[in-house]
């Protein structure tokens, strides 16, 4: 088990010139944090995945999920830049030779953004199989039509990676056939068929509505095979689960250690509340959960990184880990009292910012059917 303490060490430098005051000025204004995606950026922490050959770090899941937990612990949020580390995946693994050489270079050095991720739609949430965005081959190009949603820094983002049905549900033998990728440049798609609208939700996180008009794409944009698209994002899906899995990991450290600060400073009754059972034994229990989450993320990652199958540990690494990060994130703004509704001390931000990761970018009901089908063999629920 590695643990990569001299990149936390980095990532941690880092994080002290975006201290909570910078957070707390973009969560007010909804905006995004440019400066911190520039400075992680510059480090080469989000090229860590891109092979050397492709001006990237070439280094493993492991170490990526170093970073963003750090990146988490400090108080900071990878979700603004996050998806660049995994979405990069599917080009990396089925891209042909010209699309990498064209692109990784560039996303590697920071010229080019791969940030945005199209796949959920209104209508199909988290049945992908049911997609209603079409691209037909018109010759040299596609035309792409339909909507997304919650499709998150498409405003910050160069690329888009787009699945959209290049066949019909019914056409294939099994219902995820038929799906094709494309890697979109949304600078020449801007004003032509591309239209980008912003979704304010309860947490300051970028995201949108993204729809599509008759847009034209060319050709040489589709990654792989057309109608494999399903199958080639499915890649990327543990190595998603894994990182996210880390952040949650990241902000129960914070919450359990915020915690265990304030519970010895603050007084009460002429004694400090960590005195009191009341506030000892929730903290100690986060701790437990947490400790016990970040080992199924280490797992997950040395078998995603050995190139052994991890389906079930990266699902139940972020099972775990989002369920811990809540508890702590609760038990957190609990020890605090009052003061926890203060934007000051951050712990309201964080809080809503952890509760996502029970939902997205999968829920833990799906989670728990895909451990009671694939591991358990229980019978299909749906």
């Amino acid at each position: 088990m590695q643990d990569h303490q001299d990149i936390r060490d980095a990532v941690a430098a880092l994080c002290q010139d975006f201290p909570g005051p910078y957070w707390q000025e973009k969560d007010r204004n909804r905006a995004y944090p440019g400066e911190f995606v520039a400075a992680l950026t510059e480090a080469g922490f989000l090229g860590c995945l891109i092979p050397e050959e492709f001006g990237g770090s070439g280094l493993g899941i492991g170490e990526a999920s170093a970073i963003l937990e750090e990146v988490h612990r400090q108080g900071c949020n990878g979700g603004a830049c996050h998806a660049q580390m995994y979405t990069m995946g599917t080009l990396l693994r089925h891209g042909s030779t010209a699309q990498k050489h064209l692109y990784l270079p560039d996303i590697a050095s920071g010229a080019l953004r791969l940030q945005a991720f199209a796949v959920t739609e209104p209508t199909s949430g988290t049945d992908t199989s049911r997609i209603q965005t079409t691209a037909k081959r018109h010759g040299d190009d596609y035309i792409i039509n339909g909507q997304k949603v919650w499709t998150s820094r498409a405003e910050h983002s160069d690329l888009m990676l787009l699945l959209a049905r290049t066949a019909a549900r019914e056409v294939g033998p099994k219902p995820h056939d038929g799906m094709s990728v494309f890697l979109l440049d949304m600078r020449h798609a801007s004003g032509r068929g591309l239209t980008i609208k912003p979704l304010r939700a309860m947490l300051n996180h970028a995201t949108t509505e993204v729809f599509f008009d008759n847009l034209r794409i060319p050709a040489a944009s589709l990654i792989g095979e057309e109608g494999r698209g399903f199958r080639y994002i499915l890649d990327g899906m543990n190595a998603e689960r894994i990182l996210i899995a880390s952040e949650a990991v990241g902000d129960a450290r914070w919450f359990i250690e915020k915690a265990t600060t304030y519970a010895c400073e603050r007084r009460v009754f002429d004694r400090e509340i960590g005195k009191n059972q009341g506030i000892q034994f929730p903290i100690a229990k986060s701790y437990a959960e947490t400790e016990a989450a970040a080992l199924m993320v280490t797992k997950a990652a040395e078998r995603f990184d050995q190139g052994e199958p991890c389906g079930p540990e990266a699902n139940m690494a972020k099972l775990l880990a989002s369920e811990a990060s809540w508890a702590a994130a609760d038990m957190c703004m609990q020890t605090f009292g009052g003061f926890g509704f203060a934007e000051e001390y951050d712990v309201e931000r964080k809080f809503r910012e952890t509760r996502l990761f029970r939902i997205a970018p999968v829920s833990t009901n799906l989670v728990l059917s895909y451990i009671a089908e694939h591991v358990l063999g229980l019978p299909r629920s749906f």
